[in-house]
């Protein structure tokens, strides 16, 4: 597989900053993201993984690029994540997509009418959501799915400009898990020009922030197999978050 990098291509975060803020859509923004090329270790690793590829999937091409946001442009609900899968949204090229956290994120939202089908395998498989877009905090897959802090940094600029493009719309964010929690404080300050709480509230599952200015805040248990697997979250778990933020959102 070889991974050609164009000369507009951001390699530095100063070029990502740039680069996201002149971004005048989702779909300009979308595709600058898939070309970007600032984070060395997280440009190795998403490239290493795509051409060694899981045994199940050695017949697939994999998609090997930073993953750009799904869904609604005129979304009231924001999903934010951690980062893609290895062998899920860095195969397919599309956010939770192939994965046993995207199926389970997937039938949740689709039982919450925000998906219009319980599942999520490949980028062309139909899948519309309803209200809603997904984003990650950090758009390529990390190893062990732990990004580190420059690379959150360098990637927030992609973030804070999805978040300005459906400004005009969003209602609610709901954080999958910690990391997406703490990455939600900047974004929000510099989006919205509102102060965190201090201390800032900690994350927990049904956790819920209300600020004049900004969106709804609701904490999630990550869709992780660690948390599925282990019953510490659960579908009704997922549920009752997504009824929640429809309310609040003004989708119910």
């Amino acid at each position: 597989m070889v991974v050609l990098v164009s000369e507009g291509s951001p390699r530095t975060p100063d070029e990502v900053a740039d680069s996201a803020a002149g971004a005048a859509s989702l779909s300009v923004l979308d595709a600058r993201i898939a070309d970007c090329f600032a984070c060395p270790r997280l440009v190795t690793w998403r490239t290493d993984i795509a051409v060694t590829r899981r045994a199940a999937f050695r017949d697939q091409e994999y998609w090997g690029r930073p993953v750009p946001g799904f869904g609604a442009p005129d979304a009231a609900i924001a999903i934010l994540g951690l980062a893609p899968a290895a062998h899920g949204g860095n195969r397919t090229g599309r956010i939770f997509t192939g994965d046993r956290s995207g199926d389970v994120l997937f039938a949740a939202l689709h039982r919450a009418g925000l998906a219009n089908q319980p599942t999520s395998v490949a980028a062309d498989d139909g899948l519309e959501l309803r209200g809603t877009r997904i984003f990650a905090a950090v758009r390529c897959a990390p190893p062990d799915n732990k990004p580190l802090p420059v690379e959150r940094d360098t990637c927030a600029p992609w973030f804070r400009r999805e978040l300005e493009l459906i400004r005009p719309t969003l209602r609610v964010v709901v954080a999958l898990g910690a990391f997406a929690w703490q990455a939600w404080w900047p974004a929000m300050a510099t989006v919205y020009g509102v102060r965190p709480p201090v201390p800032r509230p900690r994350f927990g599952h049904g956790a819920h922030l209300s600020l004049p200015g900004a969106p709804d805040l609701l904490g999630c248990f990550h869709v992780s197999q660690q948390n599925t697997f282990t019953g510490r979250l659960t579908p009704a778990m997922l549920d009752g978050v997504f009824t929640r933020a429809k309310i609040l959102a003004g989708l119910a």
